[in-house]
């Protein structure tokens, strides 16, 4: 929980563009130090010139979030100017479908590594200093935010890798939040998990790694790009508004943060189907001319 931004250091990757971006400019308004980290150097230019511009401090970073090594340098440069963050926003992802068993092993090691290992080294490098400091200070308030997906708590089809490391998250900032509850009442955790928004994750191969910038996508992999880019496009929620949904949450100590609440209802259907030992629900129940189009282009 933090009660008052002013003056306070937000950490925030994926700055660049959709969530991180929008994060980060209710952070400049509430008068924030802020650590922009993104990987395109040319939208991290733009936002620090935007911020800045607004009299706040920034520092910002090009940076891989899957690298060890970069994230120990981003941490340790925060340190330097700023001391230990308040608000931790591991928010960088990528989106990559198709079958699980046409994804490559680069494939594989692209997503989780932005989407698992970004929040993994996120959590590992900045917890320990906020910790520190609300030992130092009674009035410290930290509060750490991970991005996961709707994706974290359902199974859609054709997009295993990118559910896979969203269920990650979500496990791994539960965790979080049940360790920090045993040693600190001063850092808080939640984790946001977004529907359908435009963003700019529906446009993640212009980050795709060398690994892949030649791999040609498979069929499947084409098939749920053209899904996810008409859904992500028709979204009716913004950026702007689940930027400000994050902030409440961390006002108000919430936990679980949604974009689209009305999607838990399939989330419910998950959980009775576990508990029931039935099979996994049709995900396409409710748009069954959806499943039936998905079917026919793959086995087309």
């Amino acid at each position: 929980m933090i009660a008052n931004f002013e003056g306070k250091t937000a950490v925030l990757t994926g700055a660049g563009s959709g969530f991180g971006l929008e994060c980060a400019r209710i952070g400049a308004q509430r008068g924030m130090n802020l650590v922009l980290v993104d990987v395109q150097r040319d939208a991290l230019e733009a936002a620090h010139e935007e911020l800045s511009a607004q009299g706040v401090k920034v520092l910002s970073r090009c940076v891989d979030v899957s690298q060890a090594d970069a994230m120990q340098a981003l941490a340790e440069q925060t340190y330097t100017q700023f001391g230990a963050p308040h608000l931790v926003f591991n928010n960088a992802g990528v989106g990559a479908g198709g079958l699980v068993w046409e994804n490559s092993l680069a494939d594989w090691q692209w997503v989780l590594g932005v989407n698992l290992w970004g929040v993994i080294h996120g959590v590992r490098l900045f917890t320990p200093m906020m910790l520190q400091a609300a030992k130092l200070d009674a009035l410290y308030q930290g509060h750490i935010v991970n991005t996961a997906s709707m994706a974290g708590l359902l199974t859609p089809p054709n997009m295993g890798i990118y559910n896979v490391s969203k269920h990650a998250v979500v496990a791994l900032t539960e965790t979080l939040y049940q360790d920090l509850q045993l040693v600190s009442d001063q850092v808080g955790a939640s984790v946001l998990c977004p529907y359908f928004v435009p963003t700019g994750i529906g446009q993640s191969q212009r980050n795709r790694p060398d690994a892949l910038a030649h791999e040609p996508l498979t069929a499947s992999q084409r098939i749920g790009q053209a899904m996810m880019d008409k859904a992500v496009h028709s979204g009716k929620v913004s950026a702007a508004e689940v930027a400000q949904k994050v902030f409440d949450a961390v006002s108000a100590n919430q936990f679980y943060v949604y974009s689209h609440p009305q999607a838990l209802g399939n989330v419910a259907q998950r959980m009775q189907a576990i508990v029931s030992q039935s099979q996994p629900p049709d995900p396409f129940a409710a748009r069954p001319e959806l499943g039936q189009q998905l079917r026919a282009d793959l086995r087309t």
